[in-house]
């Protein structure tokens, strides 16, 4: 039933189907609901990486040695540079979005079918990329050592450049066989084997006189801690593990924490970016057939924009975070 207020010269409908509270559709109210909804799930994600961080500065991964990769250019370190493209290809699918809805209030549209397809190519280069990014993360490119009390040994020459453990390691005669959960204690199992084991990377440093071993601390001129040769024998001398890569239980980058939260919140992220990719897509076709031409409306362009502009809203959050800071 329908609330109304009488007056002295006409009875005023006070809410119904009719009204557009604070002058939205319901479908539009309905977005911007779940945008806030999102955008407090997101904020708690990145609340937590924050305090994380603090907590174990002294190990945390520097942004500029993590990502140092560019497409077709292998070798060449470039540090920030394809992540600043990723960022900029996401805010120009924006702008697209933005003009693709402007068309729409003016019915034009194969414009709306111009910007909503560049809008989509957008999303998907930003995907791919971001599944690329993934992949070099996950397959390293130095390796290092983890020791049996959890610390991570990196290997650098004399003037501190990182050093690949493929540039030194020695090949022994031995045969290494992976944990499975059959014959691990209590039922424990490991991934792939390492390229190398703990001994021919112990063997390979000690024949090599010119490499020292860095630290994942990170002193206050933010850059991590050199041994001198006879400390870095001996830390070697505690090793544990080869570490290639990062996954959710070891980061040859620094603190296992890092790699836990680069995981889940740009997979999160990128999740909502494909969920608008597939979103925007079926709008496209929607307008292609005029489906929104025969409704005299193009709304559901301007609520699938909401979306789009929030996705990449929180991205730039994310990329400071995670990149800048």
């Amino acid at each position: 039933m329908e609330a109304t207020v009488t007056t002295a010269n006409s009875e005023e409908k006070t809410w119904g189907g009719g009204n557009e509270p604070m002058g939205a559709s319901y479908g539009k109210l309905m977005m911007w609901f779940f945008i806030v909804s999102d955008a407090l799930t997101f904020s708690g994600f990145l609340a937590a990486y924050g305090f994380s961080r603090f907590k174990f500065i002294e190990t945390w991964p520097l942004a500029d040695e993590v990502f140092t990769h560019f497409p077709f250019m292998h070798g060449v370190s470039a540090p920030m540079y394809y992540v600043a493209l990723m960022t900029f290809i996401l805010i120009f699918s924006s702008v697209t979005m933005v003009l693709a809805v402007d068309a729409g209030h003016q019915m034009k549209k194969n414009k709306v079918v111009l910007y909503m397809f560049l809008t989509i190519i957008g999303g998907l280069i930003f995907v791919g990329s971001q599944a690329w990014e993934w992949k070099n993360f996950i397959k390293g490119e130095y390796g290092a050592i983890e020791t049996k009390g959890g610390s991570l040994l990196q290997f650098v020459d004399k003037e501190g450049h990182r050093v690949a453990l493929a540039d030194f390691a020695a090949t022994l005669p031995e045969e290494r066989e992976q944990l499975t959960r059959n014959k691990g204690k209590w039922f424990m199992e490991e991934g792939a084997l390492p390229s190398y084991s703990v001994a021919e990377v112990q063997a390979g440093f000690k024949a090599h006189p010119e490499l020292l071993i860095r630290t994942e601390v990170i002193t206050a001129a933010k850059q991590k801690t050199i041994l001198s040769r006879e400390e870095s024998l001996a830390r070697l001398s505690q090793a544990n593990y080869v570490v290639e890569g990062a996954n959710l239980q070891r980061n040859e980058y620094g603190s296992k924490l890092f790699a836990d939260f680069f995981f889940f919140i740009t997979g999160f992220h990128g999740f909502h970016v494909f969920s608008g990719v597939v979103i925007n897509i079926i709008i496209f076709f929607n307008v292609l057939i005029g489906t929104y031409e025969k409704r005299k409306s193009y709304e559901m362009v301007e609520k699938v924009g909401l979306y789009w502009h929030f996705v990449d809203l929180v991205w730039v959050f994310v990329f400071t975070v995670f990149y800048l800071v």
